[in-house]
């Protein structure tokens, strides 16, 4: 049996500490490099096969470290999602900077033979003529330029794809490629994480502790809503067993593309209403631009309504997420609904 060792940066968030405690648990897994600019968290104390760095992926201390290990997998979850006001360089250097220091690391460690990075469906972008019935898939161009989360992902992806041009022209080490966009991931461990502020968790009315907190339960007392508002859900447990899928089977492709969304119908919000207990009030996109200005300069970026992110509460960015499955043919466990409403899976305890 071949040992695997993982290199997870970013491993401190939460698909990155999940990564790392499901993968831990296979007997063809032998290590598992965690690195994060944060510490490392409670769901991985006391875990062996877990090497932990304290570092930024951006400030250059790691990779010494890292190539003396030898990995052979590299999946890269490290994103500063929230916007940092006032910060956009900061975030400029965390996010592109420090993704580019990892696709290098992996394009220039020959024991890599495999890069899986985590992109997102926000760069395809929220506009006014979206609709319910379109579903981007991945061929289709991204499109966002306001929102810095869509436009940093964008920028990444377009990044990455050169370097791995760029490497298969010069005949150098080019380590297969998989990039996954999910939609909203969602579930038991998900809800229960303290302190991570989601749309669930906001509209549930369970955002805890600080004075922010209470003025935004006391704004969702009932669920605001524009007419095209949705969103798609992908469970925990399929996007830990979809980044399994493509770390641990021999599969034929050397840069690939997946949407990574369960099929079904998106979710209102009346499904979210129903889910939560409450009522749904529908009011205009100049509604949602306007309170987003209000509150993101009044929190001073606390409450995660950046510029262009009102577009996302108000226009749809559904995806087809079958290409995955028509490719490798991966099986989702939950619709985006379930996904939503259900307390099932590995963390359901």
């Amino acid at each position: 049996m071949n040992k695997h060792t993982i290199f997870i940066p970013g491993a401190a968030g939460y698909v990155g500490a999940m990564l790392c405690d499901q993968f831990s648990k296979r007997e063809d897994v032998d290590l598992i490099i965690g690195l994060d600019k944060e510490n490392k968290p409670k769901l991985l104390d006391g875990n062996e096969k877990v090497f932990w760095i304290n570092a930024n992926t951006s400030d250059g201390t790691w990779q010494k470290i890292v190539s003396e290990k030898n990995p052979d997998i590299v999946i890269n979850t490290a994103w500063q999602i929230r916007e940092m006001y006032g910060k956009k360089k900061k975030q400029w250097k965390w996010n592109v900077e420090g993704s580019e220091a990892v696709f290098d690391f992996a394009f220039n460690t020959p024991s890599v033979k495999k890069l899986i990075y985590f992109s997102t469906v926000s760069s395809y972008g929220a506009f006014k003529d979206n609709s319910l019935e379109h579903y981007f898939k991945e061929e289709e161009p991204f499109r966002e330029g306001e929102y810095l989360y869509g436009v940093e992902k964008k920028v990444v992806e377009l990044h990455l794809k050169e370097k791995f041009e760029a490497a298969k022209k010069a005949g150098g080490h080019a380590p297969q490629v998989f990039i996954v966009r999910p939609a909203a991931i969602t579930g038991p461990r998900g809800r229960a994480m303290e302190g991570r502020f989601g749309l669930q968790s906001a509209l549930s009315g369970n955002l805890k502790g600080s004075f922010i907190y209470k003025i935004v339960t006391l704004l969702t007392a009932v669920v605001p809503a524009t007419p095209k508002w949705c969103r798609q859900f992908i469970h925990e447990d399929d996007v830990s067993d979809i980044v399994s899928l493509l770390s641990f089977n021999d599969l034929d492709g050397e840069y690939e593309v997946f949407n990574i969304c369960p099929p079904g119908r998106s979710v209102l919000s009346h499904d979210m209403a129903k889910a939560v207990g409450k009522n749904v009030v529908i009011i205009p996109p100049l509604i949602v631009r306007i309170a987003f200005f209000v509150l993101w300069h009044l929190s001073f970026g606390k409450i995660p309504t950046s510029k262009g992110g009102w577009k996302f509460y108000s226009y749809p960015v559904v995806v087809d997420g079958t290409r995955l499955s028509n490719r490798y043919g991966f099986k989702y466990s939950s619709e985006p609904l379930q996904a939503f409403v259900e307390n099932k899976g590995r963390y359901a305890k």
